[in-house]
């Protein structure tokens, strides 16, 4: 469900927030879904529960999930993508660090395109082996 590295140099609450997002984005959660309490997933994924909790409160600072008093956290039903422009300079930043990782492993522009798309596919669970099915 959730994918931790704790080799990762990323922390470990943002993790928690990138793999909720790409779990919605995938379909893997649907609004309105109730997340596990932050003590079940801490207990789950044997982390402090202070960890869960700050990625619950920055999924909820970004209005991708709402907390009901007694009730728990849920998927958002009304999130609604948003661009941030903080945000947008960190992507960008990410973005060109990949691009100049690429090119150093030799890939063309073109390779890193179809690199890109087949990752978008992926996110949005379409077969990349199908992209050109019908299309010849």
């Amino acid at each position: 469900m959730i994918d931790i590295d704790t080799t990762s140099s990323t922390p470990i609450y943002v993790q928690i927030v990138n793999s909720i997002k790409e779990g919605i984005l995938k379909g893997l959660f649907e609004p309105g879904e109730k997340l596990p309490s932050v003590r079940d997933m801490a207990k789950m994924m044997t982390l402090n529960p202070n960890t869960v909790q700050k990625a619950y409160k920055e999924l909820e600072r970004e209005k991708v999930v709402v907390t009901i008093q007694g009730r728990g956290t849920f998927i958002s039903e009304e999130y609604k993508p948003r661009k941030d422009e903080y945000k947008l300079n960190e992507v960008k930043e990410i973005f060109k660090k990949g691009i100049v990782e690429a090119f150093y492993m030799g890939f063309n522009k073109e390779e890193l395109i179809n690199l890109i798309r087949n990752l978008i596919d992926e996110m949005e669970g379409f077969d990349s082996n199908d992209r050109n099915k019908g299309f010849e």
